[in-house]
């Protein structure tokens, strides 16, 4: 099959183009290296890679010519970022998508997965988490990647391009990022530890989280691509259905740390339902945070 990967290079992008390249599928990779938080990018060489970025309608549309199925992650994704630069978010979150859907219609790609959001739930909705919840916005990045949602689900009823919807909770895993004080939380940490560095807990570090692991994440988005008999489009969860304090995590990396000020817009509990995933995609997490942890 032929694949296009928005945001290829990336976290999460790249060692899902690293396993489609391992099971023998042609790919193409979209990325122009403008995520802030990342260090470094990862661009598999058998690729077909390109440097483009995806607010550019005329400089994209003519590699979605002949492909299967297109997975868009291109996006702004931190929260605090978001805060800061909200018009950049929304320009990269939603137009972006926009750009890529126009393109998916007009060479009638048959399906598109989308990298959503566990913050689409925010306060409001208490853990688990179900995928029909109300949705409850706290900061542009995820009204951003929610307005994106609303495009799939439109593009996917009026010009009939089947769709996933994979809202993530917390990814994480090898080439997470680490880079600056709003960086996933478990690189950094990780990070902090092996400078010799305390871990900085926001708040009381009572936050919880569900932590799922980037293999986990690639495993989903396989078999979603592989779906057959789809119409229309799905929400899945993808999550553990565990979720830990920030100060549960301390203990599992075992080091010093401080407390720092709380941060505006962030939930204070997720906790995904992951049954959606279990029945429709036979989908289920195999790596644990703790295991994962420990053999760092």
């Amino acid at each position: 099959m032929k694949f296009l990967v928005t945001g290829g290079a990336g976290f999460i992008g790249s060692h899902l183009v690293d396993c489609l390249i391992d099971n023998n599928h042609s790919v193409i990779v979209i990325d122009n290296e403008s995520a802030s938080e990342n260090e470094n990018f990862y661009w598999n060489e058998k690729a077909d890679n390109y440097n483009y970025n995806i607010c550019n309608y005329t400089e994209i549309e003519s590699l979605f010519k002949n492909i299967d199925c297109v997975f868009h992650l291109a996006a702004e994704s931190r929260i605090q970022t978001a805060l800061k630069n909200p018009a950049k978010t929304f320009k990269v979150n939603f137009i972006g998508t926009l750009n890529i859907l126009e393109a998916c219609r007009k060479y009638k790609v048959s399906k598109i997965l989308y990298s959503s959001t566990s913050s689409y739930y925010g306060l409001k909705n208490n853990p688990p988490l179900l995928e029909e919840m109300d949705r409850d916005c706290l900061n542009p990045y995820s009204s951003s990647k929610v307005a994106g949602e609303d495009l799939i689900k439109m593009y996917s009823k009026l010009y009939k391009i089947k769709s996933i919807i994979f809202r993530y909770f917390n990814v994480y895993g090898e080439r997470q990022p680490t880079k600056g004080q709003y960086a996933p939380v478990v690189g950094l940490f990780q990070k902090m530890k092996l400078e010799g560095k305390p871990m900085t807990v926001v708040g009381d570090g009572l936050a919880r989280r569900d932590y799922t692991h980037v293999k986990d994440v690639v495993n989903a988005n396989l078999l979603g691509a592989m779906k057959d008999n789809m119409q229309g489009c799905k929400v899945i969860n993808i999550g553990t259905g565990i979720n830990y304090s920030v100060l549960d995590l301390v203990s599992m990396i075992k080091g010093e740390y401080i407390h720092i000020s709380p941060r505006k817009g962030e939930a204070k509990e997720t906790m995904a339902d992951i049954s959606t995933a279990k029945k429709y995609l036979n989908w289920e997490p195999a790596i644990r945070l703790k295991d994962w942890i420990a053999s760092k």
